[in-house]
């Protein structure tokens, strides 16, 4: 890192410094030879430098661009290091990376992370799979069961779409600057069949986020936005229960019964 560069907040910027820590990153990352990776953030290229060993094909995604330019600096000189200057959120990743399938890597600030899942989640077919660095509140959202208060929208959309896989606890003090909370590093894997599909994506989608809406309100008081005899049409599932206390089959129940209303998420 340049000794001339100072991080700055509205990116979120924590530097991964942790040697030890970015070993068994790379470890759990376990590149191929045929794979074609895609790291967003990378930052002062503490992974990049490791992964470029391993990797015929290296993508990176950057908004800074006082970090574009150490970038180019560094890594211009390897064949397999390629940049794209911009945000994450604004890039379709199912055309600007061939070949495909990739994967996608990433040490994610948090003000970004959620809404960056759910833009990977629209590209999830030409994803191997994921690998980021969250802040541990948002691997228990990921990863939590019903009836936990971590479990919410984001519980429930990310697993409908992907298995979640918490790989490595890892500590402030692996970060400059340091962060007042705990990381996490974990990986999603995109479901290449879904058991119980909802119809409408679109559907399962709005009837998660208006529930949730309304987490301590009962499922019954939510539906009703959607139809005016909820029991009638939602027979097999408990409505006195709160979105919180009933499992992602049962939001893709809900969102099929939708269906067959004729309801339009629009």
């Amino acid at each position: 890192m340049s000794p001339h560069y100072q991080t700055k907040k509205r990116f979120g910027q924590n530097f991964l410094t942790d040697k030890n820590i970015i070993e068994q990153i790379i470890r759990i990352i376990n590149p191929k030879d045929s794979d074609n990776l895609v790291e967003i953030g990378p930052g002062n290229g503490a992974l990049t430098e490791k992964l470029l060993t391993f990797c015929p094909r290296l993508w990176t995604v950057e908004i800074d661009r006082d970090l574009v330019s150490i970038l180019k600096q560094r890594f211009m000189h390897y064949k397999n290091f390629f940049l794209i200057e911009g945000n994450a959120l604004e890039i379709n990743f199912s055309t600007n990376f061939a070949p495909l399938p990739i994967r996608v890597i990433g040490n994610l600030p948090y003000n970004i992370s959620t809404p960056l899942v759910f833009h990977l989640m629209q590209h999830r077919h030409v994803i191997q799979d994921m690998l980021f660095m969250f802040q541990r509140e948002v691997v228990e959202r990921l990863y939590a069961k019903p009836h936990n208060k971590s479990y919410g929208r984001l519980t429930v959309m990310v697993q409908y779409f992907c298995e979640v896989f918490p790989m490595l606890d890892v500590p402030p003090e692996a970060f400059q600057p340091i962060p007042k909370v705990n990381s996490c590093f974990v990986r999603l894997l995109p479901r290449k069949q879904i058991k119980l599909s909802a119809e409408n994506e679109l559907i399962l989608a709005r009837l998660v986020s208006t529930c949730f809406q309304q987490r301590r309100k009962t499922l019954r008081n939510s539906l009703r936005k959607f139809c005016s005899e909820p029991d009638e049409f939602f027979s097999k599932i408990n409505l006195d229960l709160r979105p919180d206390q009933i499992s992602v089959q049962d939001y893709v129940y809900l969102s099929n019964q939708l269906g067959a209303l004729n309801f339009d998420p629009k």
